[in-house]
C-alpha cells in the first residue's frame, strides 16, 4: 500500500494530478494494447501451431521454427534483405547527407528544392515502384534509354536472378533520401557556428572542416539514420510485390524476395498461418538483436557533444 501511495504522491494533490495523467493517456494505452498488445500475443501462440485460417489449428509445438530454419527460401530471403542493406543503407546515407549539405547553403528558392527533395517521401510506394517498373523495362524504360549507348540496353533488370535487386534498392533509396535529408539537415543547423569559424581562423581548408566537425558532429544524426533505414529495410515489401507482379512473384527462385516478402506469401499466399507467425516472430528478433548490437557498439564512433 505505501509503495502504491508514493506512485501517486503524497499529497491529495498530487494524487489527483496522478490520476489525471493515468486517464489522459488511459485511451492511447488501451489502444495500443488492444491493437498491438493482443495481436502479438496471438503471433505467438499461432507460431505454435499448424493453420490455414479455415481447419482447426493443429498442434506442432516448435516444429514451425524447425521447419523454417531448414527451408532454403528463408536463407535466401533473409540473404536478399541483407543485400538490399548493404546497397540501400550507405548510398542512401551518402545521397541524403550531400543533399542535406547543399540545401544548408544560402541559396536562392532553397525552400523549393528542399520540398521537392522531401516529395517522393510522401509519394505512394505502389506509385512509385509501377513508374520505377516502367523505367527499368528492357529496351524502352529510362534507364535502358540511357545505357544503350554503352551496349547495356538490353539488360533484364526485372526478371535476371543478379539484377532484380537493384530496381528495388534504386526506388527504396529515391524514397528514402528526403526523410533522411530532413533529419540530417536538422543536425547541421545544431552544429555551433564558432566552430567552423575557429577552424577558417586556423587555415582549415572546406574538405578539412567537413571531415573534422560536420561528420564527428553528425554522428548521432548518422547513427539515427542508420537505426532507421534497417529496420525499414528488413520490412522491405511493397517494392518485390509491385515489381516482380508482371514476372514471378518473388523473382524467379526468390532471387528477390525478402523476409518481409517471404511472410507475406506463406501467410496469404500459401495459407500457411502457423508458419507465417514464426517467420514474423523470427523477424523481430533479428531486427532487435541487430539494433541492440548497434546500440552497444555506438559509443565507439559516436561523439555526443554533453560528453554522454
Amino acid at each position: 500500500m505505501t509503495t502504491f501511495l508514493n506512485f501517486f504522491g503524497h499529497t491529495p494533490l498530487a494524487r489527483r494530478r496522478a490520476l489525471w495523467g493515468l486517464a489522459l493517456i488511459a485511451p492511447n494505452t488501451l489502444g495500443l494494447l488492444f491493437f498491438f498488445g493482443i495481436p502479438v500475443l496471438m503471433a505467438f501462440r499461432t507460431s505454435l501451431v499448424e493453420w490455414n485460417g479455415i481447419r482447426p489449428p493443429v498442434e506442432v509445438g516448435l516444429g514451425n521454427f524447425e521447419r523454417l530454419f531448414n527451408d532454403p527460401l528463408f536463407w535466401r530471403s533473409l540473404g536478399n534483405t541483407l543485400k538490399l542493406m548493404l546497397m540501400i543503407i550507405p548510398t542512401g546515407i551518402v545521397l541524403s547527407l550531400g543533399a542535406a549539405v547543399l540545401l544548408n547553403q544560402k541559396l536562392v528558392g532553397r525552400s523549393i528544392f528542399r520540398t521537392i527533395y522531401f516529395l517522393p517521401v510522401v509519394t505512394s510506394t505502389v506509385a512509385a515502384s509501377i513508374v520505377w517498373t516502367w523505367m527499368f523495362q528492357t529496351r524502352y524504360g529510362l534507364i535502358s534509354s540511357f545505357l544503350a549507348p554503352y551496349g547495356l540496353g538490353d539488360l533484364n533488370w526485372l526478371t535476371s536472378p543478379d539484377l532484380i535487386l537493384i530496381p528495388i534498392a534504386a526506388v527504396t533509396v529515391w524514397q528514402r533520401i528526403g526523410f533522411e535529408m530532413v533529419l540530417f539537415l536538422a543536425g547541421l543547423q545544431n552544429i555551433p557556428r564558432s566552430l567552423y569559424e575557429a577552424a577558417v581562423l586556423d587555415g582549415a581548408s572546406r574538405w578539412e572542416r567537413f571531415r573534422s566537425i560536420t561528420l564527428p558532429m553528425l554522428s548521432p544524426t548518422t547513427f539515427l539514420v542508420f537505426i532507421l533505414a534497417s529496420i525499414s529495410t528488413f520490412q522491405i515489401f511493397d517494392q518485390v510485390y509491385i515489381m516482380t507482379s508482371r514476372t514471378t512473384r518473388g523473382g524467379v527462385g526468390g532471387s528477390a524476395s525478402t523476409l518481409a516478402y517471404f511472410l507475406y506469401d506463406s501467410g496469404f499466399g500459401k495459407g500457411r498461418f502457423g508458419y507465417a507467425s514464426a517467420i514474423a516472430l523470427v523477424l523481430f528478433l533479428i531486427i532487435l538483436v541487430f539494433t541492440l548490437f548497434q546500440l552497444r557498439f555506438q559509443r565507439r564512433w559516436v561523439y555526443y557533444e554533453a560528453g554522454e
